[in-house]
This record gives structure tokens, C-alpha cells and sequence, in this order.
């Protein structure tokens, strides 16, 4: 659908009685007021504006403290100004603290709700739109990021999930601290078109969004738009590479762990180590309690348990793990819809 389409669905469903929980018709809400603020300036839409189409540039080491590594960032500018965004597999879109979104100058458009891993519910924030994104040689116009309302989101200046490049094909190679972005191998009889920056994932695909000709090549402007939905397509180059599920933003990789039957593991690079759920571990392991802090963007995890041995394997990796931190990741099964039995960190 549409924009309009969607902005007058969601008025009629906001507007009707039904058995949907508060939590489900706030995010409708919230929804709904960023739709109807974007239709007010329907010709800022997220492109790609520089003449090159892949870059490399260099991951940026994010410590806990001099010894110990957190993750892995890119250096962002927003707007001109610089931020170190960590590169989070785990989360979607472009997160930044309130301090950052107010040097950048980015413009508020509605307001929303944050949250992640943790027990403490979600935080406030907003959505606006940054004039300018910079990843290496790559620049974006007019594109969505979130923002929280705090100084800091998690101890960092904010976080970028790897699906808003999901235009490209995607090489992260910590060994070398190097992120490589390049075109994606093009399915058969597909025309040419420019890479988007997919900060909002159901803002992009809209087919009333006007192009932008003076940014599209010119055998897109001829071709008809594309729809969907595909039937999947693996390109020759690619035949070798371990299949996954997506769920949203979220890619979930079939995991073997002992004898039991396959797991779907959630690939998160913004995780600090392997995790897995008290119910997966206890097929494979004993558990006992933990007294490490565990913390997301929704506060601290209440009840942290540790898996006393787990051999994961997955693709062409095979790992063992001693004293496997393990927590309920319930809420997330609930919202992929999907049950998700364990995080493979960085």
C-alpha cells in the first residue's frame, strides 16, 4: 500500500474497537503520526546521492575499557557532524542519542517508542530525517533515524543496524576491522536502479514515493518500478554462502547444538558473547544461576543464567562453549514470531 492507503487504514483501525493489546495499537498510533508527517514533504525521500555504489571503510573499535573489546562500529556523519554507531546485526535502522541528533540538527517528525533486550519496558524518542548520511564514500539524502531520549544509547553514540544496507551485498570482516559494501548480483531481467539507504524499512518501498530522476539512472527512470513479492533467487557467485530466515530486520541462522534438533539462532553482532535460553540449554547442558549484568536498550535482564557446555554449529563454523551465558528471550520469539533459542555475538 501506499502512503495514503496506509494513513487511512491505520485511521479506520485506530478508530474501531478490537481485541488488540495497548502495546499493539500505541506502535499503530506512533506509526500513523510518522506516516502523516512524512506525507507533508513527500519529495524527501531516502537516496543515494554520490556517483559510486559500494566503498570500503574501516571498523572502528568500541572498548569497555583499555583491555576489553564492546564491538564494532562505523563513523558516521550526520548532517556533517561525526558519530561512532555501533554496528548492530541485532537491531534495525539507525538509532543515535539525543545529544547527537541535536548537533546533527536533525529534524524532528513524530515521536516514537525504543526498546531491545532488558526487562524495564521501552523509552521514549522520536523519528527525524537526516539531510545527509555518510558511510565511506557513500552519501544518503533525506533518510529516517531514530533518536533516544538520553544521552547515550547503551554507552554509545548510537547504533546502526546492517539492514539498512541491505541494498548491498554486505561483507563485515573483523579480522582485518574492515566493512566492505558492494552491489548486489542483479536477479534476471532486473533493470537497473539506485541502492537506498534502508533506515525505515516500510517507508522505502512505498509506490507512491516519487523518484528522484535527477539521481536514477536512466534505464530506471524507463523501467517499470519493481513489486513483490520474489520468488528467492541465488545467484551463481553465491551458491556456497549458509541460507537464513529473515524476520524483519533480524536474520536467524538454522543452529545445531548437540543432538537435539536445529535452532534458530539470532545473528547479532552487537552482542558481547554466544548467548542462549535457559529452555534451549537445558536439552543439552545443566544451568545454574549468573551473576553477570546483562543490558539492553529496555535496562538490565532480571534472571541470567549460565549453560555449562555447548558445541554450536552453524554454516561452516563449529564452536565450543564453556559456561554459555543464557536468558529468556521470550519477548523476542513473541515479536519474530518465531521461537529464538540463543544470539551468536561478535
Amino acid at each position: 500500500m501506499g502512503k495514503k492507503e496506509r494513513i487511512n487504514y491505520l485511521e479506520d483501525y485506530l478508530a474501531s474497537e478490537n481485541n488488540d493489546d495497548a502495546e499493539s495499537r500505541s506502535n499503530a498510533k506512533f506509526y500513523f503520526e510518522y506516516l502523516k508527517a512524512r506525507q507533508k514533504e513527500p519529495k524527501r525521500v531516502c537516496r543515494l546521492v554520490s556517483n559510486v555504489a559500494s566503498t570500503e571503510t574501516q571498523l572502528v573499535r568500541l572498548l569497555l575499557d583499555p583491555k576489553h573489546l564492546r564491538g564494532y562500529g562505523l563513523a558516521v556523519q550526520l548532517n556533517g557532524k561525526k558519530a561512532n554507531l555501533m554496528l548492530d546485526t541485532g537491531a534495525g535502522g539507525i538509532l543515535v542519542d539525543r545529544g547527537i541528533a541535536e548537533k546533527a540538527g536533525i529534524t524532528k517528525l513524530s515521536e516514537t517508542r525504543v526498546g531491545g533486550i532488558g526487562d524495564k519496558g521501552t523509552n521514549p524518542g522520536w523519528i527525524g530525517l537526516a539531510s545527509s548520511i555518510k558511510v565511506g564514500n557513500l552519501e544518503f539524502k533525506d533518510c529516517p533515524v531514530y533518536v533516544l531520549e538520553k544521552r547515550s544509547v547503551m554507552g554509545e553514540d548510537g547504533l546502526i543496524g546492517a539492514d539498512v544496507f541491505s541494498d548491498f551485498m554486505v561483507d563485515i570482516d573483523f579480522p582485518n576491522e574492515k566493512l566492505r559494501l558492494k552491489e548486489l548480483p542483479k536477479r534476471p531481467d532486473e533493470a537497473p536502479r539506485v541502492p537506498e539507504l534502508k533506515t525505515e524499512t516500510a517507508d522505502a518501498d512505498s509506490p507512491e514515493d516519487p523518484s528522484d530522476s535527477e539521481h536514477q539512472p536512466t534505464d530506471a527512470a524507463k523501467a517499470p518500478p519493481r513489486s513483490g513479492p520474489f520468488d528467492r533467487y541465488i545467484a551463481p557467485e553465491m551458491k556456497s554462502y549458509t541460507p537464513v530466515y529473515r524476520f524483519g530486520h533480524d536474520l536467524l541462522v538454522p543452529t545445531k547444538i548437540g543432538d537435539v534438533p536445529n535452532k534458530l539462532f539470532l545473528l547479532d553482532t552487537g552482542a558481547f558473547t554466544n548467548q542462549i535460553t535457559p529452555a534451549a540449554a537445558r536439552e543439552i547442558t545443566k544451568v545454574h544461576g549468573d551473576d553477570t549484568i546483562v543490558k539492553g536498550l529496555s535496562g538490565s535482564v532480571k534472571k541470567v543464567y549460565s549453560a555449562d557446555k555447548a558445541i554450536l554449529q552453524f554454516g561452516h563454523l563449529r564452536q565450543e562453549n564453556q559456561d554459555l551465558l543464557s536468558f529468556d528471550l521470550t519477548s523476542v520469539s513473541d515479536n519474530e514470531g518465531t521461537e529464538v533459542s540463543g544470539h551468536s555475538g561478535s
